[in-house]
Parts: C-alpha cells; sequence; structure tokens
C-alpha cells in the first residue's frame, strides 16, 4: 500500500498548469499568435478558494481545502467536474479548467472550461460524511455556478450519487428547481441515458477513427484483424472499465489492465466483465485467475499496440517515454502525458492521441444532458450513443486531416498540436467575435 501511495506522489511532482501553459505556446507558436494573445489566452477568469468544515460522525468538526476554477468562457458557460482527491491543488484545478476550454472547443461543443476539487480522500469518509462534504462543497460554489453560468460534474471520486447531493443543495440555497445545473446526475432526477460509460465509449469511438485513419495511409500493423491488436488500459475505474469492455465487445484482445495496487497481464486475453467483478469482490485486479501479476510501470512498457492511461496526470514523463512500447497512446485521463515526454513519443513515431479529443465524450454527453434538462425532454440511451458516435467521429475527422496539413510545414507536429491548434483556433474566434481580445 505504502508503495502505490508514493507512486500516486509521485505523478503529481510536475506542475500541470505549468505544462498546461507550456502546451498552450506551443500552439500559439504554431498559430502565429503575439505574446499578449496567449498571454490572454493563459488567464484563469476566476479563481475561487474556500476552506469548508463538516461535522464528522464523532462529533469533531473537519476542515477542508476546497476549489472551483474557470479559465475561459468565450465559447460557453464554464464546464468541469468536481474531483475529491488527497493531492487536488490549485495548480491542478487551473490546469484542468484550462484543458476543458479546449477539450470542449476541439468537439465543438457550447461550452468553456471550468473544474473543481477538495483535498480529502474519500475513503476515509463514511457515507453521511460523504454527503456533508457534498454539500458543504455545493454551498461554497452556489454563487459562481447556474446552467448559464459554470455547469460541474463529476470527476475522480464523484458520481452521480454526489452529484444528486450537490444539485439538491443548491436547490435549496436558490429556492427551485434547476436541474441544469449539475450533469452526471442519477437519471430519475434529471440524468441522461448513456452518460455512465460515454468517456470510456467515446474513446474507443475515437480509436477506431484513428485506426481508420491508419489504414488509409498504409500503415501495415493497423490492417491486422482487431483480435489482434493488442491494447493495455493503465487506470481500471469508471473511464478504464467501459473503454476496456466497449474495445473487447467490438473484438480487440485486451491483455493487461491496472489499478492503484498493481496491474496484471495475460497475452491470451482479459474479459474487462470477469475483471471488474473480481475487483469488486476482492478490492483489486491483482492476483486475477491465470494472470501475471506486473506493475504499473512495467505495463506502460509493454510491446503492444494501443496504450490507454486512464488514470491520473503526468503518468508518461521524460523518464520513462523513451520505454514506451506501444504504437498508439489514447489518452483517456487529463493530462497523462508531459510536454517533455510528447517531444520523446513524436520522435520514437508513437502516436499519442491527445486527451483533450479522447476522452471527450464524457463532457459531450454531460452537453446531452444539459440540453435535455432545458428543454425537460429526454432521449434514449441509442438516439444519446449516436449522437455521441456522430460528434466524436466528426472531431477526430478534423483532428487527423489538420495534421496532415501541419506535417508539411513542420514535420515536429504530432496529434496533440493539431487537435489544439483546432480547439484555440475556435476559442480565438469567438473571443475576437466577442471584442474581448486584449480589450484591455
Amino acid at each position: 500500500m505504502a508503495e502505490s501511495t508514493n507512486n500516486l506522489k509521485l505523478l503529481y511532482m510536475s506542475d500541470p498548469y505549468k505544462n498546461a501553459l507550456t502546451q498552450l505556446k506551443k500552439v500559439g507558436e504554431e498559430l502565429n499568435l503575439d505574446e499578449k494573445m496567449i498571454a490572454q489566452l493563459s488567464q484563469i477568469d476566476n479563481f475561487y478558494q474556500s476552506t469548508i468544515k463538516i461535522k464528522m460522525d464523532d462529533g469533531k468538526t473537519k476542515q477542508f481545502k476546497a476549489f472551483r476554477s474557470q479559465h475561459n468562457d468565450a465559447c460557453g458557460p464554464y464546464k468541469g467536474g468536481i474531483r475529491f482527491h488527497p493531492h487536488v491543488s490549485e495548480e491542478e484545478v487551473k490546469a484542468l479548467s484550462m484543458w476543458m476550454t479546449w477539450k470542449c472547443a476541439a468537439v465543438g461543443i457550447p461550452y468553456g472550461g471550468g473544474k473543481g476539487g477538495v483535498i480529502v480522500n474519500p475513503k476515509e469518509l463514511s457515507q453521511m460524511e460523504l454527503e456533508r462534504l457534498s454539500r458543504a462543497y455545493a454551498d461554497f460554489i452556489t454563487p459562481f455556478i447556474g446552467p448559464w453560468k459554470d455547469i460541474p460534474a463529476p470527476d475522480v471520486n464523484t458520481n452521480s450519487q454526489v452529484m444528486a447531493w450537490m444539485l439538491d443543495e443548491y436547490e435549496k440555497n436558490i429556492g427551485f428547481h434547476q436541474p441544469a445545473a449539475f450533469t452526471g446526475k442519477p437519471i430519475a432526477i434529471g440524468g441522461s441515458q448513456g452518460r455512465t460509460q460515454a468517456t470510456g465509449l467515446g474513446g474507443v469511438y475515437v480509436l477506431e477513427s484513428f485506426l481508420n485513419y491508419l489504414q488509409s495511409k498504409n500503415i501495415k500493423w493497423a490492417k491486422k484483424d482487431k483480435k489482434d491488436i493488442t491494447i493495455a488500459i493503465q487506470g481500471f475505474g469508471n473511464v478504464g472499465y467501459y473503454f476496456a469492455q466497449e474495445a473487447s465487445e467490438r473484438g480487440y484482445k485486451i491483455i493487461a489492465l491496472s489499478d492503484t495496487q498493481g496491474a496484471i497481464k495475460n497475452t491470451a486475453g482479459l474479459s474487462p466483465r470477469a475483471v471488474k467483478e473480481y475487483k469488486r469482490n476482492t478490492g483489486s485486479v491483482k492476483n486475477f485467475q491465470e494472470v501475471e501479476n506486473i506493475s504499473n510501470e512495467d505495463l506502460l512498457k509493454l510491446d503492444i499496440d494501443v496504450l490507454v492511461p486512464a488514470a491520473l496526470e503526468n503518468v508518461i514523463t521524460k523518464k520513462n517515454a523513451a520505454k514506451i512500447g506501444a504504437k498508439i497512446i489514447v489518452e483517456m485521463a487529463n493530462g497523462p502525458v508531459t510536454p517533455e515526454a510528447d517531444t520523446i513519443l513524436t520522435k520514437k513515431g508513437i502516436y499519442s492521441v491527445p486527451d483533450i479529443l479522447s476522452n471527450a465524450g464524457g463532457v459531450t454527453v454531460s452537453y446531452f444532458e444539459w440540453t435535455q434538462d432545458l428543454q425537460g425532454y429526454f432521449w434514449e440511451e441509442r438516439d444519446v450513443e449516436m449522437k455521441l458516435e456522430k460528434i466524436m467521429s466528426q472531431a477526430s475527422q478534423l483532428v487527423w486531416e489538420n495534421f496532415d496539413v501541419l506535417k508539411k510545414k513542420n514535420k515536429k507536429a504530432n496529434l496533440r498540436l493539431a487537435a489544439y491548434a483546432l480547439a484555440v483556433q475556435r476559442v480565438v474566434e469567438a473571443m475576437l467575435l466577442r471584442g474581448e481580445i486584449n480589450k484591455n
């Protein structure tokens, strides 16, 4: 347990906000944006922090530091999740809010970027304590959010139940029902069909689109049968599970999976559903039947076709990028590849499909949920999935086309640059139309 805790701490040694700014600067240079414009895009519109207090089950009062960051709303109201994690920080929340701006713009949905978090280990809280913390956080952000201002959603260690508590507290504060103020809610109180699996499913849509792109470029290995394309997934939470399950159902071979306790490998293939049930019963994927137990770091080095980091930031760094054995990385976590690692991967010829595209399925279906709440009319699951596939496929195709264009001008261009260039251009256009660029 101590080793896995130390590994988590290592993930946070690289400042994610500095990484986000570095990425933006590279894109700005590619787009020939002047320094003032890059500086304006780098600014966080609003940043709120507070110390929230709750009564614990033993009667004592405990304090927790809480944050909400709102990066840019030129394209629409701020949108972004709330995470409960011991390593939440101001820098992380700011970075995530910026990435959300680019993510929403990359897939063309009318939102800007927001993010929130509380420094807490929710595993140490009882259900009643978790509810009190969720309601206290909702009290803190009530003045800063709303369906046309900032719409929070679940993130790491939060879920539909947490959103239900937060929505209820928010509605008590404002005095009327407003289900469109939060997304990722239970269906019974305004949630959307298809939201739970949306991020993982969207990632598989992007993977298949990219494999089709590689096939069109006559890349031989990409033309293999699906059953021969091997995938390893680092992080077996909600996103990792649904990516694995959907990919498995479509015929791809899942050969490795991991959680915070370690990783498992079976070159003959794994059943995501069976591993999930085993983890539910034992608390970990380790020691699943007929597998080899390996470390999370070893999983990253496997000689495979597709690597899917689906856990936290800064998993692939300059220290391990040269050892990555995959041909494609599909970034299902936010910010799993540092800028230094990105350069190494590009030189090695490894394609890293960026997070702002790969994991945008969740916010896309959150957009659908928001739309349904506003109109009071709800869709069937198959309609949600069809609309999701259309948006993800169209956005992916635009990124691949932009990648081809950029490669002709810049041999160092990669998929991240292609996706970010499209996203940043859309935000800049919205700011120009509003007269916001350098208005000060």
